[in-house]
């Protein structure tokens, strides 16, 4: 279960706390959200000497996606989790589709559609010039 981040008013992290916690101390009015993602709230109130347990950032490259994990190092505890999804793929495959579009576009047989430049409404392009412009 991802935790909750919570900093002090001088914006000194602490120890994450469990969502419900968090929700409690919203509703009390004793924190505010400091931002949405990832999720994280300040204490309106000051701090007694804060002390943070020490946390560790895990990585796992891989070819699709990278997993981060920010661990406790005491417990053990996967404080937070997140997969970043490379574009690398998607890139590729929109290289792909375009490619198949072009080719498609220069196989189809279609009939033969004549050019129509006099009813171009500007004369330097060779329209017709007693055409009202507007």
């Amino acid at each position: 279960m991802s935790k909750v981040f919570v900093i002090d008013t001088l914006k000194r992290p602490l120890d994450p706390v469990h969502p419900g916690r968090a929700r409690l101390l919203l509703s009390e009015g004793k924190a505010a959200v400091y931002r949405k993602f990832p999720f994280t709230i300040i204490l309106k109130d000051k701090t007694q000497e804060p002390e943070a347990q020490p946390l560790r950032i895990k990585l796992d490259p891989g070819s699709r996606a990278t997993g981060i994990a920010i661990v406790n190092d005491a417990s053990g505890e996967v404080v937070f989790a997140a997969e970043l999804s490379h574009r690398g793929h998607a890139i590729k495959a929109a290289l792909d589709d375009r490619h198949a579009v072009r080719r498609s576009r220069r196989q189809r047989k279609t009939r033969y559609r004549k050019a129509r430049w006099s009813n171009w409404s500007c004369p330097v392009f060779g329209g017709n010039p007693n055409r009202n412009v507007g």
